[in-house]
């Protein structure tokens, strides 16, 4: 930990050594500190094993100021629930009045600590440090992931009390701060998980799923903690476009403390009055609200019952959740669909190793008109291709037989790269495309793939929609943006109902752009590869080229970067995670099975997609 800090102040030897030794290494069930034979420094191994617990420790007798701030510091990336010792750092008052749930600044490293220059006044019983650093990310406190940029710079205070002698620090910024590597070791990303307030998906019954990520402690009861957050309502950010089935207010018992499973896998969740009179269908919701948010974590939750006081309301298995709402990340996918070397729209079964390719039913398929991109609909049932010169948006049934008629959305741009993007299939059936004409820039969408165009009004947006792809949710889109030759990934939260499309109709707006991929200052492609994250290539400033996955909330997930591919042009990723990443490039189309290298698909085809 103490490699995540530099700057002026400094611990002395043996602090330093009893800080390596008890508490970036000291596993739960260690009792006490050797009273015997050489104290030797050891390094951290952060990130390493989950079941390693770190402890701070409190101030030393007569501890000078610099040990103290560093101490308190070091105290802040430790698994206390309530940062009891690190309280022990400050005065009686300013333990009273710190919150430190308000907010996790995190810093590029961990914070300088620079001695004021004034030194010590009032006798030698005022002193001071600044913490200073690199912004990357402020963690607010719904838990809620924002990247940012700039320097930071806060005064940490301390005095000397009059009676006892020992420094406390008396004055400090709410909130905790912290050096990147001590935030990915101390905290991790959970999606909970609401329902998209228009309810529907398509024709389906099922409301949508919509995941909400936040950062949660690792090892300090993240199961508690997230049934809290859940409980707690969807952040500010998407808010607008979710609603939860808890009823407002509710909350866990009072005086509930630890929530685990027992052997049978079973969660039993204690609520307040607030949720007593909710009937069955609700209390399902409800239950599977918590299995979404809960699966990924350990001990493993295959169960939730929701009780308030002895009664019981309701019971909820995986398979019963998979039947309450509609997801992206478990929906099943037939096939994987491309452009092949005739201009035809093709398939193959999804995650197929070796099967030949097959004209899709109706004109698309028939190579009626020369394609250059597609998108299917996420019950298979419609195609939309764009004409392989981009001036051009046709829809079809995919159906023996189907007609493709008139072109549904036309561009006027005077080059191919100035005309219409790749299409985009949301959870409701309607089609999305961006009209890159410089002359008339468009975002639309098309209610059910026909109809008149809807243009989507998207405030703020700074530069020119280069590609669309909206998530299987039905509320977030993801857009790369191209401004002055560079592009950018942004993610923004689509609101029906606003807008001004006159006539009565209903508007469609984008709203809330926020950047997904802060370092990359060019964006091939990419795709959603499940229910919070999304796959981008592209490159950073002085870079060569690569694919990585992130978090809509612009960080960066714990799971490996695919392999790495050269000349990549196009990806393709499903909401289900099951299902290999697939890609166009130099070598043709290509796809990445679990655990193998990229194998070839097909030499002949371009663009290739999934449902969506």
């Amino acid at each position: 930990m103490a490699a995540d800090r530099g700057g002026d102040a400094r611990r002395t030897p043996g602090r330093a050594v009893a800080y390596a030794t008890c508490g970036a290494v000291l596993l739960a069930g260690c009792a006490s500190m050797p009273d015997r034979g050489d104290l030797r420094g050891v390094e951290s191994t952060p990130r390493q094993e989950t079941q390693v617990r770190v402890f701070p420790m409190p101030p030393r007798e007569d501890a000078p100021p610099s040990e103290i701030v560093q101490g308190f510091l070091e105290a802040l990336t430790s698994d206390d629930p309530k940062y009891a010792t690190a309280k022990q750092y400050l005065t009686t008052a300013a333990a009273r009045t710190w919150q430190p749930e308000l907010s996790t600044t995190v810093l590029a490293d961990g914070p300088d600590t620079e001695a004021d220059s004034a030194g010590t006044r009032d006798g030698g019983f005022d002193f001071s440090f600044t913490l200073t650093g690199t912004k990357i990310a402020l963690v607010d406190a719904q838990q809620s992931y924002t990247p940012t940029e700039g320097s930071y710079s806060r005064q940490v205070h301390l005095t000397r009390d009059k009676e006892s002698g020992q420094w406390r620090i008396d004055g400090l910024p709410q909130g905790v701060v912290m050096g990147q590597s001590d935030f990915q070791r101390n905290y991790m990303s959970v999606n909970k998980y609401y329902f998209a307030s228009d309810s529907a998906v398509g024709a389906s019954a099922h409301p949508a799923a919509v995941a909400d990520p936040v950062y949660v402690r690792r090892r300090v009861d993240p199961m508690t903690q997230m049934v809290r957050l859940l409980l707690g309502g969807p952040t500010t950010w998407l808010g607008p476009v979710v609603r939860s089935s808890f009823p407002t207010g509710t909350a866990l018992r009072k005086g509930v403390g630890e929530l685990t499973p027992d052997d049978q896998n079973r969660l039993t969740v204690p609520l307040n009055d607030k949720a007593a009179r909710v009937g069955p269908a609700k209390c399902n919701e409800m239950a599977a609200q918590l299995l979404f948010t809960l699966q990924n974590l350990t001990p493993a939750v295959d169960e939730v019952e929701l009780r308030v006081g002895d009664a019981q309301l309701c019971v909820l298995d995986e398979e019963g959740a998979a039947a309450v709402a509609a997801r992206g990340s478990v929906r099943r996918t037939d096939y994987l669909y491309f452009v092949d070397g005739e201009d035809r729209l093709v398939r193959i079964p999804a995650g197929s190793r070796s099967a030949q390719a097959e004209p899709v039913p109706g004109e698309l398929g028939e190579g009626a008109r020369a394609l250059r991109s597609a998108a299917v609909s996420r019950d298979e049932h419609t195609a939309a291709g764009v004409a392989l010169d981009g001036r051009a948006l046709y829809v079809g049934s995919l159906a023996s037989g189907g007609s493709l008629g008139e072109p549904v959305v036309r561009s006027t741009g005077r080059t191919e790269k100035d005309r219409l993007t790749a299409p985009s299939w949301d959870a409701r059936g309607d089609l999305w495309v961006a009209d890159r004409n410089p002359d008339d820039p468009r975002l639309l969408m098309l209610p059910e793939g026909k109809g008149e165009p809807v243009q989507v009004q998207v405030p703020r947006l700074d530069g020119r929609i280069d590609s669309v792809r909206v998530a299987a949710d039905g509320v977030r889109v993801a857009l790369v943006v191209e401004k002055d030759g560079k592009q950018s990934l942004q993610v923004g939260r689509i609101e029906r109902g606003s807008g001004d499309q006159g006539a009565g109709e209903p508007g469609v707006s984008v709203l809330e752009l926020r950047s997904a991929v802060p370092q990359f200052e060019e964006v091939t492609t990419m795709s959603w590869a499940g229910d919070g994250r999304l796959v981008a290539v592209g490159r950073e400033e002085g870079g060569v080229q690569q694919m990585r996955y992130v978090q809509v909330d612009g960080s960066v997930p714990e799971v490996p970067a695919p392999d790495a591919l050269t000349g990549v042009k196009e990806i393709a990723a499903s909401e289900d995670e099951r299902l290999p990443l697939v890609a166009y490039s130099v070598d043709g189309i290509v796809r990445l099975p679990d655990g193998a290298q990229w194998q070839t698909v097909v030499k002949e085809g371009s663009a290739p997609v999934y449902p969506g």
